[in-house]
């Protein structure tokens, strides 16, 4: 569960750091560069982050580990589920950003883990009690909350609202395939990691840039753009980190759990904002009691109490 807050807490700050890179002058020249924004964006933030990836397996010395890790049967999954929540799931998430702001890119959360845990029930036979599928729902209520204000600028309600739900299908199609893949011994939480950021950096690089005729655009960042490419990095450090919890959550608590610890980003992204930024926009009454809906709301929705109690229990018995 602290894997699965930590998740939460550092996308939170992946949020805004993608959100200030968004806003710099490159990516507001001219109709080209707005229209490519959300695409080249996410093509350099999964590609900086699968250099991290693979410096962080280096260093621990897995590189062996994650060849094998990549010919294997569970670790194919792992990389169709990078194919499905790389473009299409963090493409919709930049473009949430892109078009309706930083503080509300928490609309892109609002179905996918209803989807995810819906999926993980079927197909992975994950069990949630009753009240874990209530929080679950007053959580998405409190994401909702969140990114309901009229104080918001929204440049593009519908390209931000197509984004949100390319993201939340995204998203929770691949939480559930990544746990099917997570249970294999070969293909470990940093392993998948690795797999997962260059797969969809290679899908962004080989597939979606050239369809959109973006890479002379995004050569063009590598020179002369200030602090944009180091803003980037940082964001992809942040998301590293996220999701290298995120998958570790997944492999000990479940796709479903997981995915209810892991929306509490929307309401790390509104105190972030307020802290970092200084925009008080959203800092009312709705927003705070809406935050602390989420966070608390998503502990208890990833929780199982008879579990925690029965094992509670058990060790009481053993220490008797």
């Amino acid at each position: 569960m602290i894997y699965g807050i930590l998740a939460g807490l550092t996308w939170g700050a992946e949020t805004v750091i993608i959100g200030i890179a968004l806003s710099m002058t490159p990516f507001l020249e001219t109709s080209q560069a707005i229209v490519l924004a959300p695409f080249v964006s996410t093509f350099l933030h999964d590609a900086f982050s699968a250099i991290f990836a693979t410096i962080y397996n280096l260093v621990r010395g897995n590189a062996g580990n994650v060849w094998q890790a990549f010919k294997s049967k569970d670790g194919k999954w792992v990389i169709l589920a990078a194919a499905i929540g790389g473009p299409i799931g963090m493409g919709g998430y930049t473009m949430t950003i892109n078009y309706m702001g930083a503080s509300i890119g928490a609309v892109s959360s609002a179905i996918f883990p209803a989807i995810g845990a819906v999926l993980a029930r079927i197909f992975l036979k994950e069990k949630m009690r009753w009240y874990q599928w209530i929080f679950l729902i007053i959580a998405l209520a409190g994401v909702y909350g969140l990114s309901y204000s009229p104080e918001l600028d929204i440049t593009n309600f519908w390209l931000g609202l197509v984004g949100a739900l390319m993201c939340s299908f995204g998203w929770g199609i691949e939480a559930v395939i990544v746990a099917h893949g997570l249970k294999s011994d070969i293909v470990k939480d940093d392993y998948a990691l690795q797999l997962r950021q260059t797969t969809s950096a290679l899908c962004y690089g080989i597939i979606v840039l050239p369809l959109m005729g973006g890479w002379k655009f995004t050569t063009t960042l590598f020179t002369g753009t200030g602090m944009l490419l180091p803003t980037i990095m940082l964001a992809a450090l942040f998301a590293t980190v996220s999701y290298l919890c995120y998958y570790r959550a997944i492999s000990r608590i479940g796709a479903a759990k997981s995915m209810a610890l892991n929306v509490s980003y929307t309401a790390w992204a509104i105190l972030f904002t307020v802290l970092f930024l200084h925009d008080t926009s959203v800092l009312n009454p709705q927003t705070i009691l809406c935050a602390i809906v989420v966070l608390i709301s998503g502990i208890f929705a990833a929780t199982d109490f008879k579990s925690l109690f029965s094992k509670n229990q058990e060790v009481s018995d053993a220490e008797a």
